[in-house]
């Protein structure tokens, strides 16, 4: 795991090249370049992106331009290709270049036997973004789970694509049923991790989720669900430095009635 900037990079290094996953910003890329020469000598073979944020896709174009193949969910290339406007933020992000944009790209699911393991990566669905994958090093027994999880913090849910809280607990119920007490997890942001990390971020989730969705059902406001201070139990732990009011405005909108 390489960390820095932008989102966590996973690296599978050997004889058949290097398999790279996410490749931060773009002023980073020599950078990350360097650190990898450091692993091996071999070319960087593909980039696989987790889903579409710039953090995470920002080293597209330079990585690309050196002979490595981009890899994604076919719902990163269409956002990547045209202007996205984030909720959240109120901000617009431009359409990447052409040379930015993912050349293969799948729907469900794609396997890599690469370097020796086999490489399962799957979609899951209405989580972080609308093409989040996860990435499984079947033999290493590692996973790395984009920004479908932050291991030290609130996460950020875009729900500019429809996507939910439950739809992240659902993903780390689906790592959780592949893993156990040797796996290691590459969160998206945050220190590498283990199932029983995993599982208590989970819970912590699945707890929020629960009085957000009561609150909201019982047609409580943003502002009333805020003032109800759901995640008071677990601010100095997970907050993150991250204004907790904040997080509760972000995730109200990915808390479903019903």
């Amino acid at each position: 795991m390489i960390t820095g900037q932008g989102g966590n990079i996973g690296v599978s290094v050997g004889d058949d090249g290097v398999f790279m996953i996410d490749d931060q910003y773009a002023p980073l890329s020599a950078r990350i370049n360097k650190v990898i020469k450091g692993l091996s000598e071999k070319p960087i073979r593909f980039v696989l992106n987790t889903h579409w944020h710039a953090d995470h896709t920002g080293g597209n174009e330079n990585f690309g331009k050196t002979g490595a193949v981009i890899v994604a969910h076919a719902n990163t290339r269409k956002r990547m290709s045209t202007e996205q406007f984030l909720k959240a933020f109120n901000r617009r992000v431009p359409a990447s270049p052409k040379a930015a944009l993912p050349v293969v790209t799948f729907t469900k699911s794609v396997t890599f036997h690469w370097n020796g393991d086999e490489l399962n990566v799957f979609h899951v669905e209405h989580a972080h973004t609308d093409g989040d994958v996860v990435i499984h090093f079947k033999q290493a027994n590692v996973f790395h789970m984009g920004d479908c999880y932050f291991s030290d913090r609130y996460p950020f849910i875009d729900t500019s694509s429809g996507d939910t809280l439950a739809g992240v607990v659902a993903c780390a119920d689906r790592v959780l049923a592949l893993a156990n007490q040797k796996t290691k997890i590459i969160p998206g942001h945050g220190p590498l991790s283990t199932r029983s990390q995993l599982k208590e971020w989970r819970d912590m989730l699945e707890a929020v989720h629960q009085q957000v969705h009561a609150l909201k059902k019982a047609g409580k406001s943003v502002d009333e669900v805020i003032a109800a201070k759901p995640t008071k139990d677990f601010d100095e732990k997970w907050n993150g430095g991250r204004n907790a009011d904040g997080w509760v405005s972000n995730i109200y909108g990915a808390v479903k009635k019903k």
